[in-house]
Formats: C-alpha cells, structure tokens, sequence
C-alpha cells in the first residue's frame, strides 16, 4: 500500500530519529493545530499502520505515550480519542477552581462535611491548640461534569462555622466565606509536587493509581494577616496544568 499525498514525507525511515518519535510529534501537531479536536476518534492503530507503512508496535508505542502525556485518551472496545485541552491555574494570584476553569463548566460534589478535631498538620498550619475543631469539607471538583480535583479543606470553626448550614454542590468555597462571613481573602501560600494517588482516590478521579497526580497544599490568609483555611487537592495531572 503506498502513502497518501497526505501523508507523504511524515515519516522519514532514514531519519536518525525514531519512527515512533516522528509519529507521535505528528499527531500531537494535528492536535494542537486543531486538525484532530476534542473528543474526536483518531484513526485505529490498524489504520495508522497501514497510512505510514510502520509496525503496528510502534504506532501502539506512539500512542500508549500520548496517553501518559495526557494528549489522547483509550476507550476499551471502541478506541482512542482526543482528550480536552487541560484546565489550569495561574501560579500569580489568589483564584478559586472556578476561576480557573472559566472555559469549562465547573462543578463540585460533596463526599462529606464534618466537625472534628484538627490533625496535626492542620494545627501546625494554620496555627491551632488541640483543643479547637475544625470543620473538613471533603469534594470532588469537576469540569464539564469530568472528575478533576479531589479536594479536601480544613477551615478553623469558630470562624467559618456560618457556613456549617450552606450547600457546597457546585459553589466555591471561597465565594461562600466572602458572602456568609464577610471575610476578605487576600493572600494564599501553596505548595506543589508530584504524587500518586491511593486506591479509593484514584476511583473518584476516574484514574489508575499509577497515574502521575499533582498534590497541591495551600493556606489561605484574611485581610489581617491570620489564617482561615488548609486544603489538600489532588489534581489529574492529565486534566490540569500550571502556569
């Protein structure tokens, strides 16, 4: 079978770069040119074998990376598409998840709401006895209806105990404190790494434990100065990027 017009001069044989290499820069440049969209199926690796006359094994090789990286996505029994471009958060100011999803339609569930005793880590943040509470919210944060974000927050309880009576589906947190307790937030300090998820994360995520996750730890601070909310937020690195 020879190459199509199309298709000619795509994949050099005789190129010291690797035939998977050349194949998968290829259709990450149909990708973000926007010849291939979101959602859309991509040809089988069949048919991507048969296009560029290459081994079926390196057109999978090609593809499994894409994956990883986040560019494609496998459906089991009916095949691989083109995944959403990535939410992201910029890196520069104070914004909530739904700010930093503006292009995508942002909503929450809520797994649990509870008052207990502050843990450990969450008193050495935010500055608290072992006496005092705090009441944990625990959401996953979606986009376009699509797990993104497992979310849990701490906010200390003689201060944001108002809100013990609000519904937290589909609302930012930061919004309610701003409303119901008149707060001004005006500062946040985070921290980011790499993680991987256990078990029960990765299933309300809709990932494998395997996957790559970003784990981000934030404080948030009032007008004066005193903090008012820790939070632990497990993001799919292949749905979310920072800027």
């Amino acid at each position: 079978m020879e190459k199509s017009p199309q298709t000619e001069g795509i994949i050099d044989k005789n190129s010291i770069v690797p035939i998977y290499y050349q194949l998968k820069e290829y259709i990450k440049d149909q990708i973000k040119s926007g010849g291939w969209k979101p959602e859309q199926l991509i040809p089988s690796e069949r048919e991507l074998t048969e296009q560029f006359q290459i081994n079926r094994m390196t057109v999978r090789q090609s593809i499994n990376e894409l994956v990883h990286e986040g560019f494609l996505r496998k459906q089991r029994g009916v095949g691989t598409f083109v995944t959403q471009p990535p939410s992201g958060r910029s890196l520069a100011k104070l914004t909530s998840f739904s700010t930093d999803i503006l292009n995508l339609k942002p909503g929450s569930r809520l797994l649990a709401m509870n008052v207990i005793p502050a843990p450990q880590k969450t008193r050495e943040q935010l500055g608290l006895s072992k006496e005092e509470q705090i009441i944990e919210i625990i959401r996953i944060r979606t986009a376009d209806n699509e797990p993104i974000a497992l979310e849990q927050v701490h906010l200390i309880y003689d201060k944001a105990s108002p809100l013990l009576n609000e519904n937290f589906e589909n609302r930012s947190i930061y919004k309610i404190l701003e409303e119901v307790c008149g707060f001004r937030l005006t500062r946040v300090s985070q921290t980011i790494e790499i993680a991987t998820c256990t078990p029960e994360e990765a299933a309300h995520l809709d990932i494998d434990p395997t996957d790559a996750a970003l784990l981000m730890e934030r404080v948030t601070y009032l007008e004066n100065g005193e903090p008012i909310e820790f939070a632990r937020c497990i993001y799919r690195a292949d749905r979310y990027e920072l800027t």
